[in-house]
């Protein structure tokens, strides 16, 4: 007789497997560096959570990682690899700080959807080119993503040293937006007023939706489906390239709401961009730890942006380098996308993870 003893925590052992090892790893780093690793962790844990500033600002560095990882488990699900959340960060910062100073006048509780879905739209948008040159012509999404990063970088260089540019100044940003575009912060009981704000909620809100949608609704099935295997699903009678471009547009508008929350909570204006702030390419990182599961995102966004926050903290109680960190997290990443070949390939580990797991090699 058949028996199905599959464990809901499964899927996860090999990203856990891989951050403990990942962590090893940089111990090992750290005692050939002549740091005691307790030492250094002890600084990256006060770093993130020793005090509610050292908390918030952690929560800062993960809230955009949720968005962004999202944004690549949805075009992943299709069988598509968004590279272009960079620039979809981007345009979504630029719509939603246009449209947090243009329109000061409506009352608060129309001017935040606003905001926040004119960042979503100008992200949709920014994906929807590679999105339809993949559905319609077959061209690969990575080059025309990677491409549409640059033009959104040196766009918006432009506007913020041009048309958008403050009146007052002759730096490179836009006007402040109004408050009645800003999130609210989160304060202390002692009136001391962090950086946090409700975007990490509208993040955790984005997760749940996401998985909704992918796991609950026939538009998430039919994307998952075109991403498993496109031939058999076009042969099923779906209109592939309808889910293919539909997962695009849903992965712009999370990378755009990144955007639309970084400058709503924290900046209160477009600042020019010398470079890409990098959320957009952590979060592949985020996405592949979690296996592109929307619950799953959460914690691994919470993981990178702990280390992220952490790492500064251990470069200056420690005396650890933060690029051991880079080192830590480039560790997990690797062994998560090997996970593969040391699962199938090394003699002896299904007989290891079957007595670990108390399962037999084969289920009769």
């Amino acid at each position: 007789m058949l028996t199905n003893n599959k464990k809901w925590w499964k899927p996860f052992a090999g990203p856990l497997a891989a951050i403990v090892l990942g962590l090893v790893i940089g111990a090992v780093l750290m005692i050939i560096t002549g740091t005691n690793p307790i030492i250094g962790y002890a600084a990256l844990l006060r770093g993130s959570f020793g005090s509610g500033i050292n908390f918030s600002e952690t929560l800062i560095y993960v809230n955009p990682l949720i968005f962004t990882g999202l944004s690549i488990a949805v075009a992943y699900n299709a069988g598509l690899f968004n590279i272009g959340a960079e620039g979809q960060i981007i345009v979504g910062m630029l719509a939603s700080a246009f449209f947090g100073y243009k329109f000061a006048d409506l009352p608060r509780v129309l001017h935040i959807p606003l905001t926040l879905f004119a960042g979503m739209g100008a992200g949709a948008l920014w994906a929807s080119v590679p999105g339809y040159l993949k559905a319609k012509f077959g061209v690969h999404e990575v080059v025309n993503s990677i491409m549409m990063n640059y033009v959104a970088l040196h766009l918006s260089h432009y506007l913020v040293t041009g048309p958008l540019q403050d009146p007052n100044t002759t730096l490179p940003y836009s006007p402040d937006i109004a408050p009645s575009a800003r999130l609210w912060r989160f304060m202390s009981r002692f009136g001391e007023q962090y950086r946090v704000n409700t975007g990490i909620l509208i993040a955790i809100v984005a997760a749940v939706f996401t998985y909704w949608l992918l796991y609950k609704t026939t538009t998430g099935f039919e994307i998952r489906a075109v991403g498993f295997n496109p031939d058999a699903s076009k042969y099923a009678g779906m209109n592939t390239s309808s889910a293919m471009a539909k997962a695009m547009l849903i992965s712009g508008a999370l990378s755009g709401l990144a955007g639309a929350v970084q400058v709503m909570g924290i900046q209160f204006k477009f600042l020019d961009l010398f470079g890409f702030e990098g959320f957009g390419f952590d979060g592949i990182a985020v996405a592949l730890v979690a296996k592109n599961n929307p619950i799953g995102i959460l914690a691994s966004a919470f993981l990178f942006g702990t280390l992220q926050r952490g790492s500064q903290t251990m470069q200056a109680l420690a005396g650890v380098p933060k690029e051991t960190i880079g080192i830590v997290q480039a560790a997990i990443i690797f062994i998560v996308a090997a996970e593969g070949m040391w699962q199938g390939w090394l003699p002896g580990l299904d007989k290891i993870k079957a007595l670990v797991t108390g399962e037999k090699e084969a289920d009769v």
